[in-house]
């Protein structure tokens, strides 16, 4: 089967919504945005599902969504957490290319202006650089496709994927 749905990965704040919304107009596809719909699941926003259920729960809570995704066509942005979930990646990966936005730790830290309100997954005693070191391997493990995204505009981001995801699909 022909993956024809692209799952942009990476560290909170790389731009996987933003980016996501302006790839779909490019390439005519659907844009879900697995956040919001954990959101409207639950009724809640991101950070007061972790606050009330902790990051185990909501790890559960997100793996069950993503194993819902039924979808051909799209460009799903899941949070950056998706990469702790073998199950939700495997699932995913069967109609999906990864294409994983890459930014150095600099550059994630200073567009990271809300952490304690954003709805970031931190396991028990964690900052911002564990979650950095713990995640960019697998995020490199998982993605099809990697864009070095420093320095580069919204636009550039986005025209590299569509390049990227065109020789991907040949």
């Amino acid at each position: 089967m022909q993956r024809s749905n692209l799952v942009l990965i990476g560290m909170p704040g790389a731009g996987k919504s933003t980016t996501g919304v302006l790839i779909a107009k490019e390439l005519g596809k659907t844009f879900i945005d697995a956040d919001l719909i954990i959101q409207e699941r639950e009724s809640a926003l991101l950070q007061e599902i972790i606050d009330r259920v902790g990051f185990e729960e909501f790890l559960v809570i997100e793996e069950s969504v993503l194993l819902n995704l039924n979808t051909v066509n799209s460009v799903i942005a899941p949070g950056g957490s998706v990469v702790y979930s073998e199950k939700a990646v495997n699932h995913l990966k069967k109609k999906s290319l990864f294409v994983y936005l890459k930014l150095d730790y600099d550059e994630i830290e200073r567009r990271l202006n809300n952490i304690e309100s954003r709805g970031i997954v931190f396991g028990e005693g964690k900052g911002l650089i564990d979650l950095y070191e713990e995640r960019t391997v697998l995020y490199e493990k998982y993605a099809d496709l990697i864009i070095e995204c420093s320095g580069l505009t919204i636009e550039g981001v986005t025209q590299e994927i569509v390049r990227g995801y065109d020789n991907l699909k040949l």
